[in-house]
């Protein structure tokens, strides 16, 4: 039975809410952590105006709010970008996860009723052993992932457009890497001469799956190779008589193209990484179903929390840490 904004506003403790570019969503939380709320929006960063922040978050979570007092939310994502509502500076690392809330920036509000705070990202400048690079939104999923271990220590991928790799140690993050793989594969595909051969793969198919563990395999014993098995693609679909015809064979065709950027990540990301160490993947569970085969394939192994899961944990420490 749904609950109702009547049974919703006595129980409300705080909100939490992640802000991304393309859309945002709030969940209503009691005294508890328990979410007994949740709504979302399609006005992301993109779509809004830093004084629409306000009015836009208002009209969400209105109805969830009690006849008085102030109610914290706990903003995490872009709504603290530069271009945003207000920008929340980035915090260098090393960063102790559970110290975010420190770096929060509160913006003014016309309505009383809410006290927001934006959640700062992370950022990383050149090094002997990093390079620039920042993050934002991703480093309060990765809190979740130590808001029930504090001294967590291990190296944690969150698969996506831009993917990140980051190195934990004792609860801190302590260097990160940023992989533009998923953008590359989608430019690759969609506006590269491959244009002309790449579908849409199914790596349930047994025939997508073993191109894709190929290619993977493939590309992180030479990475140097990448450039040229790119084109290769485009010559098999012109050469190759054993694939099927039609969406199968174009299908197989993007498996490939996907093994083959997805690796190259990985000839990276894992280059220091002991194969005895699981790598923690946070995310869509069908993107990091495909990560795991694909860490599998070159002798990793995975464990796995959901990316709804970390966020709402992250901001759920993010909030606990106000109060001490």
């Amino acid at each position: 039975m749904k609950t109702t904004a009547a049974e919703i506003a006595p129980q409300l403790a705080w909100i939490a809410v992640d802000w991304g570019s393309s859309n945002l969503r709030a969940w209503g939380l009691d005294k508890h952590d328990h979410v007994i709320a949740h709504a979302s929006s399609e006005k992301g960063m993109l779509s809004l105006k830093a004084d629409e922040y306000e009015a836009e978050l208002h009209r969400l979570v209105a109805d969830w709010l009690p006849d008085s007092g102030q109610i914290n939310v706990m903003v995490c994502g872009m709504a603290g970008a530069r271009q945003g509502w207000r920008e929340a500076a980035y915090l260098p690392v090393p960063t102790r996860l559970d110290q975010l809330s420190q770096g929060a920036v509160i913006p003014t509000l016309s309505n009383d009723r809410l006290r927001v705070h934006l959640l700062p990202g992370l950022s990383q400048t050149r090094s002997a052993s990093a390079h620039f690079d920042v993050m934002r939104g991703e480093e309060t999923q990765l809190a979740g992932l130590v808001a029930d271990n504090a001294s967590f220590s291990g190296l944690a991928c969150l698969p996506g457009t831009h993917a990140k790799w980051a190195m934990l140690a004792s609860g801190a993050v302590t260097q990160f890497t940023t992989y533009l793989t998923g953008e590359t594969y989608q430019l690759l595909a969609r506006q590269s001469v491959l244009q002309h051969s790449i579908g849409s793969d199914d790596l349930n198919d047994s025939a997508c799956r073993d191109a894709f563990i190929a290619a993977v395999s493939e590309i992180h014993k030479a990475p140097a190779t990448f450039s040229s098995r790119l084109f290769g693609l485009r010559a098999q679909d012109l050469l190759d008589g054993t694939l099927p015809l039609g969406k199968a064979r174009s299908a197989i065709l993007a498996a490939r193209l996907s093994g083959l950027t997805i690796g190259l990540e990985l000839s990276g990301a894992c280059h220091a990484c002991p194969a005895s160490e699981p790598i923690t993947l946070i995310g869509n569970q069908v993107l990091c179903q495909r990560y795991t085969l694909a860490l599998n394939a070159i002798g990793y192994q995975t464990q796995y929390m959901d990316g709804d899961t970390a966020v709402l944990a992250g901001l759920r420490l993010a909030h606990q840490a106000l109060k001490t």
